[in-house]
């Protein structure tokens, strides 16, 4: 058995896999901005003792910080799902540069914050796995013109799991960075390709399968590698 964090999983594709790593018996720490409006979550968690909620905000360092202050013990799996899309203003011509900032701390400077609060949990585990949910539009090699604010926080928080890796080369941990596919979410839409059932399950598949050697590497759902 595990134990899992998932920083993110009031909806969609975090909340899909704080369901399936529990069915799969695992402990599942679900982690939160608003626990009390999380209302899926909830239900989720209710009557199922694999699920915990936590209250954790990944655009607030102190709330990161307390939540690994509260939280004990070693942690095998961590995911870092929360993120943000930026709003509608991301064009040349019109764009919110407020929400851009805004949007750097929760994609970007977010997950950095969950690394560095959490490495002694998943040096703990002696086989610690990181893994950031980004997308395809932080490669250079996806020609996608727009949404300048999203694809930035995005490319950058790649860096960030590319330097991670690099630094903690002699700690116990690997770090991956996920492309989860174009999922059918509130923030995907109806019209997106694949459901969140189907990402998470392809989440969770590429993640039991990581070892050291692959630690830095960029990934899309389906197990292939994401070039970047």
């Amino acid at each position: 058995m595990a134990k899992v964090l998932i920083a993110g999983a009031s909806r969609g594709i975090g909340l899909e896999l704080a369901k399936q790593h529990a069915a799969a018996g695992n402990e599942v720490i679900a982690c939160a901005r608003d626990p009390q409006g999380a209302k899926l979550l909830a239900e989720a968690a209710g009557g199922n003792d694999k699920i915990t909620v936590e209250q954790l905000d990944v655009a607030d360092p102190a709330s990161v910080d307390a939540a690994a202050k509260r939280l004990s013990g070693p942690i095998d799996e961590l995911y870092v799902v929360a993120g943000a899309v930026g709003g509608m203003k991301q064009s040349l011509d019109d764009i919110d540069i407020q929400e851009w900032h805004r949007t750097l701390d929760v994609n970007t400077i977010g997950p950095f914050l969950v690394a560095r609060a959490f490495k002694p949990h998943l040096a703990e585990s002696g086989n610690g796995k990181l893994m950031i949910i980004t997308s395809q539009l932080a490669a250079s090699t996806w020609p996608f013109g727009g949404l300048y604010i999203y694809g930035t926080t995005k490319a950058a928080v790649n860096k960030v799991g590319q330097i991670l890796a690099l630094d903690w080369k002699e700690d116990p941990i690997t770090v991956s960075l996920m492309h989860p596919g174009y999922v059918k979410t509130d923030m995907g839409g109806p019209n997106a390709e694949i459901t969140a059932e189907e990402s998470a399950s392809g989440i969770r598949s590429v993640m039991a399968g990581l070892t050291k050697a692959e630690s830095g590497k960029f990934y899309k759902w389906n197990g292939e590698i994401h070039p970047w």
